[in-house]
């Protein structure tokens, strides 16, 4: 799964995308990389910055979905009510949302390409649905059981079946990803072999055999 490299780009610096479906642990496994040395963009943290007092996304989003800034920030909960089961809705805020994250995200890699990264972790929920693994060098899915997968996000303040089962269905089946994955990291065995596993991709890419 390599992607195309630009003339102007340096290709030493291997990007690899970390994706999972909602409660298999995605979060911390990006931490685990953190920790082991590699440098991870989080795609939901740069959503968050984008929603927050003075991110780029508060006025565009506002003005396409009234009544969900508060405070001078976009209202999670609020635009969520907006969205929900409405895919026109999802489209229209896709279309904002999604360049503005892309742009957070070239400016992550040129940091890291001045830097001398070897090796960056681009932490990204839907990678596969939205086709942005052809432009890496390989995909790590983090997965755990089902019933892990359940317990997890239903412990979660706010959530409900209803919202789990929404969140599920706009999310690739996780066999899928599994099938598709370069590396699969289960964290369904406890977060201690995860971070064993962890180690042993980035061995893996960094000294290929």
């Amino acid at each position: 799964m390599i992607r195309p490299v630009t003339p102007d780009e340096d290709a030493s610096m291997i990007l690899l995308g970390l994706t999972g479906s909602i409660g298999m642990g995605k979060s911390a496994t990006a931490q685990m990389f953190a920790e082991a040395g590699a440098p991870v963009y989080d795609a939901d943290a740069a959503v968050h910055q984008l929603y927050a007092p003075g991110g780029a996304a508060v006025g565009p989003v506002g003005e396409a979905f009234p009544g969900v800034v508060k405070d001078g920030a976009i209202d999670r909960e609020a635009l969520s009510r907006a969205v929900l089961h409405n895919a026109a809705a999802m489209k229209r805020l896709e279309g904002i949302v999604h360049p503005l994250v892309r742009a957070a995200q070239e400016r992550f890699l040129q940091d890291q390409r001045r830097a001398g990264a070897p090796v960056v972790v681009l932490d990204i929920p839907l990678l596969f649905e939205g086709g942005g693994e052809r432009f890496l060098d390989a995909v790590i899915v983090v997965s755990a059981p089902a019933a892990a997968q359940r317990a997890r996000v239903l412990r979660r303040p706010g959530m409900t079946e209803e919202k789990f089962e929404a969140i599920l269905a706009k999310q690739m089946a996780d066999a899928e990803k599994r099938k598709r994955a370069d590396f699969v990291i289960n964290t369904g065995l406890g977060f201690e072999e995860a971070r064993a596993q962890v180690q042993q991709v980035l061995d893996a890419v960094l000294e290929p055999a």
